[in-house]
């Protein structure tokens, strides 16, 4: 028997993401949540979003402790009333967190969230 096989299932195909065809219509979305304490306010992390077209950054300061559902809700006022709907959104975040973001969201506006992986063979 051979010692050189493999002994789980083999990794799907990775599937390249489409390029937009206008600013803010695909944007990556990252937490940062390790931040020193400072100041006054509860604001202890922040929601960075890239636009994949123009690659401009929009910075969303938060409560880390606050839920999917208040993360939608300010993607919702604070994002798209400056910049249109957002039709895809990629996020590399803890997936019970975006089930419940991309329910809200989807709810909201018709966005859809795609999910990255942290490793790329």
């Amino acid at each position: 028997m051979s010692k050189n096989r493999a002994t789980g299932r083999r990794f799907g195909m990775m599937i390249q993401i489409q390029e937009p065809k206008s600013p803010w219509e695909k944007v990556y979305m990252h937490w940062v949540t390790v931040l020193p304490p400072g100041g006054d306010s509860s604001l202890n992390a922040f929601l960075v979003l890239v636009d994949r077209y123009s690659k401009a950054p929009m910075f969303l300061q938060f409560n880390k402790g606050e839920t999917a559902m208040d993360t939608a809700i300010m993607i919702w006022n604070r994002v798209s009333s400056h910049t249109g709907i957002i039709q895809n959104i990629i996020s590399d975040r803890d997936p019970k967190f975006t089930s419940e973001l991309r329910t809200t969201i989807h709810n909201l506006s018709g966005t859809r969230i795609s999910f990255s992986t942290a490793y790329h063979p």
